[in-house]
């Protein structure tokens, strides 16, 4: 989790979500639903996206695992996180961690999407606050970042 080896004990039927949340204590994979519809839950498992509410945990043993908490390098958010910021594309925050952890899934397979690709990808996605030309503002702009990154120019 997070690129550190965790050993747990759980019951077969818990989710991975509940694993993240209630035996972790990593709060910043929300689930919004109890019907997968929402993609609050997002995490990347294995380099994909996935919704942690429609996965058990005992799937996921031995993967490498991925939260919106391992993004940061320390206090320094990730280019991801800040072109969320700065492109407003959050307002209340509840779905901004599954839209984040989709974008990254998305951009590290895909550095240059186009706003196509990037409405694909964050489909399933729900937010009821901010508006979803903010959201792939957002991720365009991290495209470059990360681009700009890659290329030694900071970002």
């Amino acid at each position: 989790m997070n690129g550190e080896p965790r050993d747990l004990f759980v019951e077969p039927k818990t989710l991975l979500v509940q694993v993240i949340r209630e035996h972790l204590g990593l709060k910043g994979t929300h689930q919004g639903c109890d019907s997968s519809s929402c993609a609050a839950c997002t995490v990347i498992v294995e380099g994909k996206a996935v919704k942690s509410c429609s996965v058990l945990a005992m799937q996921v043993n031995g993967k490498q695992i991925t939260t919106i908490e391992g993004l940061a390098e320390g206090s320094k958010l990730h280019p991801i996180q800040q072109a969320f910021i700065d492109n407003w594309a959050f307002q209340c925050g509840f779905c901004t961690s599954g839209q984040i952890m989709s974008a990254k899934a998305l951009l590290d397979e895909n550095p240059d999407p186009t706003r196509e690709e990037i409405q694909t990808a964050m489909d399933g996605h729900l937010c009821r606050c901010t508006g979803y030309n903010m959201i792939n503002e957002a991720v365009r702009d991290a495209a470059k970042r990360l681009q700009a990154r890659k290329a030694g120019k900071g970002a």
